[in-house]
């Protein structure tokens, strides 16, 4: 529902782009969710911008709105607002974007919106990806996700602007567009282009792109067949103690993830769980370690305590297994184990 699309090689150097075109630079200060993957800060590092994380909200994992306007009140009086903020879609629940776009008219932040868990997700009737309330989305197509190019990404916006700068940065910095030159009386030559600006290259390859069209036609069948294997999880799960998503009637949830919630009373308890369903050849996983408990942002010296929600989720989260060719005899066999373990 955008008005431009362009592809690129990963969700990764798409947000890296996301972010040049937005003009980011040494000083400016970028805000993400601490539940993600790192390349939703990383892309502002690489920029030489400062990142600072907004804490989740417990009901769907996505940060906080609460939370965000109380931090961009704070930083309001500081004089230390961000240039971007990159909200994500987490496991493919859609944030908020209407009530972030509000705060975006009055705080004056760009967004980028990290949809690398999202495509066929939809809020309020808007699909994400439409960038209705937001500058820019991200998209991925690593091998995992609900359509794949095998590797590769794409970044939807309806500014046209935009579009043709992130073209730029796409390929290297160079434009074979004649409006463009520099030297325009070498626009003569028809094998004339320029190098503009400086950057990489980040096209997706053909032989994935192809894959990719293939792929498109099956968004709604893969999101219709995950929603069916989520449902049925919640009725094998149904009569213990683990929490899995809701999903309200105005959500459309593409189900990348499908995140599960148990009072664990540590992280060693946690992994005598892991490690008793690996035993059992269930392997589990935790999406995501906070980007701030890295070594990397460690250094940082963010305060813990401004993630309360962050932690307790970092403590009791686990992802069940759920992509295509699971069966559902698999879930009973993987419900069976949990339930035994619990027990």
């Amino acid at each position: 529902g955008s008005k431009f699309c362009l592809t690129t090689n990963s969700a990764t150097s798409s947000l890296y782009i996301a972010c040049k075109s937005l003009d980011l630079k040494k000083g400016d200060i970028v805000w993400t969710s601490a539940n993600s993957f790192a390349s939703s800060a990383n892309c502002a590092v690489l920029c030489g911008a400062k990142v600072d994380f907004i804490d989740i909200d417990l009901e769907n994992y996505n940060i906080s709105i609460k939370n965000f306007e109380k931090k961009l009140k704070i930083a309001a009086k500081k004089n230390k607002l961000p240039k971007i903020v990159i909200p994500v879609h987490y496991a493919g629940f859609p944030c908020d974007m209407e009530k972030i776009f509000k705060l975006k008219k009055k705080y004056k932040f760009k967004i980028i919106e990290d949809a690398s868990h999202a495509i066929g997700s939809a809020y309020n009737k808007f699909k994400v990806g439409s960038s209705i309330h937001s500058d820019l989305t991200v998209f991925s197509f690593q091998a995992v996700k609900v359509i794949t190019t095998g590797e590769g990404g794409s970044i939807t916006t309806n500014d046209k602007r935009l579009y043709e700068k992130i073209k730029l940065l796409r390929e290297h910095g160079i434009t074979k567009n004649k409006k463009n030159f520099k030297f325009k009386k070498n626009s003569q030559y028809p094998w004339y282009y320029e190098q503009i600006d400086l950057s990489f290259n980040f096209i997706l390859p053909d032989i994935n792109a192809a894959l990719g069209l293939s792929q498109l036609k099956k968004i709604d069948q893969n999101i219709d067949k995950r929603e069916k294997l989520v449902n049925y999880y919640k009725k094998k799960l149904s009569k213990n103690n683990i929490k899995l998503l809701n999903i309200p009637k105005n959500i459309r949830s593409a189900h990348h993830l499908l995140p599960a919630i148990y009072n664990f009373r540590s992280l060693k308890h946690k992994a005598n769980f892991f490690k008793f369903m690996r035993k059992n050849n269930i392997f589990l996983q935790v999406l995501y370690i906070p980007i701030y408990k890295h070594p990397f942002y460690k250094k940082m010296k963010f305060k813990i305590k401004d993630f309360k929600n962050t932690e307790f989720f970092y403590k009791n989260i686990f992802s069940l297994p759920l992509h295509l060719q699971i069966s559902k005899k698999d879930i009973d066999y993987i419900c069976l184990k949990i339930n035994n373990w619990i027990k």
